[in-house]
Order: C-alpha cells, then sequence, then structure tokens
C-alpha cells in the first residue's frame, strides 16, 4: 500500500524527523492561501501522485510569487503527469504539496527496505541524492551503502553514526544524521513499512538536515492492525479493478498482457504466467481466487478480469485442495450464464472432486476448451489468441 509524500512528511514529523513547513492544495486559491500563511519569498509547488520521478516530469517547480504558486498549481491540478515511473499514460494529478523553499548545500540520499536474502530492514544510503539516485546506483554502485540491521537490537547509535559518517557527513551532522535514520527506523518498524526513502536528505541552511522529500510503501497483510495507515490509502491512485477484487477477497493485480488469468494460489498463478510467457503469450494479469473459492467468487473472478478491454482470452488452471472442482466448475457455469463473455476459455481442472467438475463443464452447453495439465492449457489459450488474429 502506498501513501502520498505529504502523508509520508506527517508520519516522519511525528517520529521527530526535521521535514518542511507545508500543506496540501486541492485548488489554486487553496494553495496560494498556504503559501502567504506559510510565508517567505519561495515556494515549492509539488504535485502528489504515488510514482517517483515527478521533477523529471514537471511535476515540483520552485515559485517566486503567490502568483507563480497560483500558476503552477493550475497547471498541475487536472493534468495526467508523466514520469519515468508511471509510464505513458500518466497519473491524474488530483492535489500539490505547497512548502516553504529551502536554500540546498549538498543533497544525499537515505532509504531502508526489507531485504528478503537477509531477511532484515536494511539502510541504503548515499552522498549521491537526488533525482538521479537510481543511475548513481546502475553505474557506480559503490557509492551506495547498504547496512542490514540486526532486529534483536534495531538500528543503534554507533551503526548509525557509522552509516552516516561513510556517506560524508561530518562533525555535528554526524550525531543528526544517525538520529534522523534511528527515527526513520522506528517509523518503518512500528508501521510495518516496506520501503521508506527521504531523497533528497539535504544539508541547508546553517548546517541543518531536512527530508526534502520522503516516500513509504507499507505492507498489505499488516494493514489489518495498522488502521492509522489504512486512512491513508487513496483508492483514486488504484487500479479499479485491484480496489473492487481486494473487496471481494481476491489478489488482483493489472498487467498489461491479453491473457487473463484466474487461478488458486500464488505460487501456481505465477507458474501460470510463465507458461503462457514460455508460449509467446502475454498475462493480462496475476489473480489468485485463494484456497476456497465459491462459485460467487469465481463470478467475481471472471467480472473483474472482463473489465480489462485488453483481455483476448482467459486461463483458468485450478489445482483444487481445499477448493473442490465441482464448485469452481459451477462457477464457470454461472459465470457464463450471467455475463456476456464473448473471448474463449481455456479450462484446466485438477485435484479435490476433478471427476465431478469436468462433467458440469462439458454438459454446460458452453464452449469451454479442456486442457490435460498446465502446459496444454497454456498452449491451447496462446493458439486461439493467434487463430483469432
Amino acid at each position: 500500500m502506498n501513501i502520498h509524500e505529504y502523508q509520508t512528511k506527517e508520519l516522519l514529523r511525528g517520529y521527530g524527523v526535521p521535514v518542511p513547513d507545508g500543506r496540501v492544495a486541492h485548488n489554486v486559491d487553496n494553495a496560494a492561501t498556504i503559501a502567504e500563511e506559510l510565508g517567505g519569498d519561495k515556494w515549492v509547488v509539488k504535485a502528489q501522485i504515488h510514482a517517483g520521478g515527478r521533477g523529471k516530469g514537471g511535476g515540483v517547480k520552485v515559485a517566486s510569487s503567490l502568483d507563480e504558486v497560483k500558476q503552477f498549481t493550475d497547471e498541475m491540478i487536472g493534468s495526467n503527469l508523466v514520469t519515468p515511473q508511471t509510464g505513458a499514460q500518466g497519473r491524474l494529478v488530483q492535489r500539490v504539496l505547497v512548502e516553504q523553499a529551502c536554500n540546498i548545500n549538498k543533497e544525499f540520499y537515505l532509504g531502508m527496505v526489507i531485504d528478503r536474502a537477509t531477511q532484515r530492514i536494511t539502510v541504503i544510503a548515499s552522498a549521491s541524492g537526488g533525482m538521479n539516485i537510481e543511475e548513481v546506483a546502475r553505474t557506480d554502485p559503490d557509492r551506495v551503502i547498504r547496512e542490514p540491521i540486526d532486529p534483536a537490537i534495531g538500528l543503534a547509535s554507533f551503526q548509525a553514526r557509522k552509516i552516516a559518517a561513510k556517506i560524508g557527513f561530518t562533525g555535528k551532522q554526524i550525531g543528526e544524521a544517525a538520529r534522523m535514520m534511528q527515527a526513520l527506523y522506528r517509523c518503518f518498524r512500528d508501521k510495518d513499512a516496506l520501503l521508506a526513502e527521504i531523497n533528497p536528505l539535504a544539508d541547508i541552511d546553517d548546517g541543518k538536515l531536512m527530508a526534502l522529500d520522503a516516500k513509504m510503501n507499507f505492507d498489505s497483510n499488516a494493514m489489518y492492525r495498522r488502521p492509522g495507515i489504512t486512512e491513508l490509502r487513496d483508492f483514486d491512485e488504484e487500479d479499479t479493478k485491484e480496489v473492487e477484487a481486494s473487496g471481494h477477497g481476491l489478489n488482483y493485480i493489472a498487467l498489461d498482457g491479453d491473457v487473463g488469468c484466474i487461478v488458486n494460489g500464488a505460487g501456481l498463478a505465477m507458474a501460470t504466467m510463465d507458461a503462457i510467457s514460455f508460449h509467446n503469450g502475454k498475462p493480462a494479469n496475476f489473480l489468485d481466487v485463494g484456497g476456497g473459492a465459491s462459485p460467487e467468487k469465481v463470478g467475481n473472478a471472471f467480472r473483474i478480469v472482463l473489465q480489462d478491454p485488453n483481455v483476448k482470452a482467459i486461463l483458468v488452471n485450478i489445482f483444487a485442495g481445499i477448493n473442490r472442482c465441482d464448485w469452481i466448475a459451477e462457477g464457470l457455469v454461472q459465470a457464463m450464464r450471467e455475463l456476456e463473455i464473448n473471448v474463449p476459455i481455456v479450462v484446466r481442472l485438477a485435484g479435490t472432486n476433478v471427476e465431478l467438475g469436468a462433467p458440469i463443464l462439458k454438459d454446460s452447453g458452453f464452449p469451454f476448451i479442456m486442457a490435460d495439465n498446465l502446459d496444454d492449457a497454456a498452449t491451447k489459450v496462446v493458439a486461439t489468441l493467434e487463430g483469432a488474429s
């Protein structure tokens, strides 16, 4: 689950991380009022979308007057901002963050992620912050420091000070940077985050350190115990199909292919996508109906998959354990009756009650294409697309 920059900064502020004064605005007049109340003679207007690289797309601008604050806000809100992370379709900007501008002496990068290899929260830091940090990591990885954190003791002061010194802080800034790292770690740990970034972590006037930009995302599976974080969710920034799927207990992720996938089990869903790709097809989605899929749940899965106009065929791959193949078959037939499905459907059933499920499909009168195994199913679903073209 992602949240906006202004929401991340409010979380970090609560842990003692210094962030610029600023507020979010939803219209031009609101933005001008905020800038006037903040005072000063320069402000930063920043588009709020769930994507990085906003500066490269024109989504971060420095205003030298209230008129420019209004101008930049008017240009951003309602526009489709295209950045290196949004793809060509971009993201609709519905709000901006207006902040006091700071004079930057130097930019650093500070981040934390879950390292799957060490199974620990890991600090990632660099003396090269700003918009080109990805390029730095790719072309000169030695300039990026990685430090795993022992979960038994957390991020100790000596460890944080060592990281700060390695990326170029000196004097009293070492202690200030170390305290900021420890605060970021506590926020990361307490809120079940998967990623936290301060980029840039800036050395500003009088040698103070400030988190000028910040980003966090969270483990969706842990949000049941983090209601305060769940309240920050912005459904407008998410794929409507994914939002609807979560409401029906389905795990759905939209992709850019043309073969819709309805599968039970995350591992089998990934294997199904791999099989489609192996046979030169392109999956349109990841969809796991779970272990106890009812006919209604299968029908909802079909409806959500078919909302994608790119879907030209559907592969249903069920290996029933807790599930029952006859339940799945009833759901497929019910979906065909209730929905206007005019794309080929390839079905592979195996496991519990397969001997009851297969006849239901064969006797339904609907043109299901039956497959014997996963490879056969992937071959047939790709063949339907080639035949259609």
